[in-house]
């Protein structure tokens, strides 16, 4: 399941968002009262999207296995909203007092940290400390709830999706290449697969993202982790000539021809499929896209021909390392109010056995600790799934922070910026206009 606070899905349902004003008044209604359930709940209530099924089919698989006493104590109930409506019941329930004991979080975390301080959303770093599995979340997913959620541990990644740069290893052997570690290396792998007449890199102009990924990874390698922070906060602009310097870099590989022909109206399964179909030697993309890789009706490379780097570094740069990006999927955090001993023995259950049997079952990469290890899955998964257990330290994207209207205006214009007919400051400068206007 792709993210949907990284994806441009989460522009089409935003607008569901309250106003600010409305959101308050909605929320302050819960502020106080409330908690009657906390006294022993007869069961254990979720709150999900209907569309993932994944987490759902998880959780219903351990209250019959590893959480068996747990289920029987306070069986797991399962409600189900559409996600164009999942930000809408959660006010509504926020407001009524009845929230479940676990629901997924709204797909902005502005949303979840508006419910924060209304009482509604526990604090996992506390909790998990209580019940002596402090460890149970990976280092790197802990890094990422916290720096989108404020600094807090406010939800758990039952999805962790880490992002980079995939590469064709025998188009790269063919071709004399060895993998780019720096932005020059990076650029000259480029020149030498477009001369071979190979597209560089497959990305799709039509979501806008794949493109503004590519922005923020130099952002981030250049100027720092807090990059994109800083403009956050206000303490700096996407005009300034270090931040255009960014934009600029993705329009020059735009310029050389190396995303393609066309790249504006190139979707992501197109991108997918240039890619692996060996049309393009590089793809960056989120390690959700593994189903893809996985499958091989769609895989013509073979999976023993994929490699997975981190972004490049800009030399003389202060960023980090093996710089990742990184996402948390859907979010899921539990109700602050209805936390009792039933949740408490439920949240343990689940810290606990997670991470292995959704990665046994699905495939399916969480931030969970691994309990047991997980042998049988395939070479990809279980190599993304190392990555994953030793990233310490990663990076958001480069809307993470922004507005909807920003990011609207971000994702959009990121074609013309990559073809020439946006130039990188107007993008910027379109940018945060909308930024300052919020």
């Amino acid at each position: 399941m792709v993210s949907v606070l990284s994806r441009p899905k989460a522009r089409a349902i935003a607008p569901v968002i309250a106003t600010a004003g409305a959101l308050a008044l909605l929320l302050s209604g819960c502020g106080a009262g409330g908690g009657s359930s906390a006294q022993g709940s007869k069961d254990f209530g979720y709150l999900t999207n209907v569309e993932n099924t994944t987490i759902r089919g998880e959780l219903e698989a351990l209250s019959k296995d590893q959480c068996k006493a747990e289920n029987a104590a306070a069986p797991l109930k399962v409600e189900t909203v559409p996600q164009t409506s999942l930000d809408q019941k959660l006010q509504l329930l926020a407001g009524q007092n009845a929230l479940p004991a676990q629901f997924a979080a709204g797909n902005a975390p502005a949303l979840t940290q508006d419910l924060d301080k209304s009482g509604n959303v526990l604090d996992f770093e506390k909790a998990l400390k209580e019940l002596n599995i402090s460890d149970a979340i990976l280092p790197g997913a802990a890094a990422t709830i916290k720096s989108l959620y404020g600094g807090k541990l406010n939800v758990l990644p039952y999805q962790y999706n880490v992002e980079g740069i995939w590469f064709n290893k025998k188009i790269f052997a063919d071709n004399g290449i060895t993998e780019p570690k720096t932005w020059d290396d990076f650029v000259a792998a480029g020149e030498k697969l477009k001369a071979a007449g190979i597209t560089p890199l497959a990305a799709s102009g039509k979501q806008g993202w794949p493109l503004t990924r590519l922005v923020s990874g130099y952002l981030f390698s250049d100027l720092g982790p807090d990059a994109l922070k800083k403009v956050a906060d206000g303490q700096a602009k996407l005009t300034d000539p270090e931040y255009v310097k960014a934009a600029q870099a993705v329009a020059d590989l735009g310029a050389k021809g190396y995303f393609g022909q066309g790249v504006g109206s190139i979707d992501y399964d197109t991108a997918a499929s240039q890619f692996l179909s060996g049309k393009a030697g590089m793809f960056y993309m989120g390690s959700w896209i593994l189903s893809n890789f996985n499958d091989k009706a769609q895989n013509k490379i073979g999976e023993e021909n994929i490699g997975f780097m981190p972004f490049p570094k800009v030399s003389g740069g202060k960023g980090i390392d093996n710089q990742y990006a990184t996402n948390v999927g859907l979010p899921m955090t539990f109700n602050a109010k209805k936390y009792d001993s039933h949740a408490s023995a439920w949240l343990k259950c689940i810290a606990t056995n997670y991470g292995s049997t959704a990665l046994k079952d699905k495939n399916s990469i969480s931030g969970f600790k691994l309990s047991t290890p997980v042998d049988s899955i395939p070479p990809l998964v279980k190599s993304t799934q190392e990555t994953v257990n030793n990233t310490k330290e990663s990076v958001l994207w480069f809307e993470a922070l922004f507005s909807t209207k920003a990011t609207t205006t971000s994702q959009t214009n990121a074609a013309g910026l990559a073809s020439g007919s946006v130039t990188p400051q107007k993008f910027m400068e379109l940018v945060q206009n909308d930024l300052n206007s919020k």
